[in-house]
């Protein structure tokens, strides 16, 4: 099991938020990335509302810079 190093086989709460923590800034700057900067393909990419892409950026304090077409 994933969880077998913990007590009880059970990590504590608020794993999600954890994990996320860890994965979003990279995941999000990755998408920018891959599509150079462009937040409408980068949402796309990930599944993510245009708007709810723009709030993580600015949430998150992720520079965006866009390179070439």
């Amino acid at each position: 099991s994933h969880f077998s190093g913990f007590a009880n086989g059970v990590p504590p709460p608020g794993l999600y938020h954890r994990i996320l923590k860890e994965i979003e800034v990279p995941l999000l700057t990755a998408a920018l990335a891959a599509t150079r900067g462009n937040q409408i393909r980068a949402a796309d990419l990930l599944g993510l509302n245009r708007n709810t892409l723009r709030k993580k950026i600015r949430d998150l304090d992720i520079q965006v810079y866009r390179t070439g077409s």
